[in-house]
């Protein structure tokens, strides 16, 4: 049995969420509003958005930033020590872009594109 502290556990509750690793991946590079993020990940819905930056926020992944103007401006950037998950994101991409060659034949995929 694995106990509850766990360091893989923990980095898998942390980031497991089904739009977590994209969504660090796609700040990684870049501060966003709530559209813009929304808009790099097809699919995504408003509420499951939401939901997964509260989380990330939480877990001290994603920095909430909230203008004091009219109409509201939030943007959405990565925190420094989800910074360090980069190279572990960089790696995800290149694992997956290797199994959709494998496995199913891709040969083109561009992990500088990718959200």
């Amino acid at each position: 049995m694995v106990p509850d502290d766990c360091p893989v556990l923990t980095s898998i509750r942390i980031i497991g969420g089904k739009w977590k690793i994209p969504i660090l991946y796609t700040l990684r590079n870049e501060t966003l509003r709530f559209n813009e993020l929304q808009k790099a990940l097809p699919g995504v819905t408003q509420k499951m958005l939401t939901q997964q930056l509260r989380e990330l926020e939480k877990d001290g992944l994603v920095i909430r930033k909230v203008f004091a103007q009219v109409p509201p401006k939030v943007e959405y950037t990565i925190t420094p020590l989800a910074r360090k998950l980069e190279p572990i994101l960089n790696e995800l991409c290149n694992w997956g872009s290797e199994y959709l060659k494998i496995v199913h034949g891709i040969e083109e995929t561009d992990c500088s594109q990718s959200a």
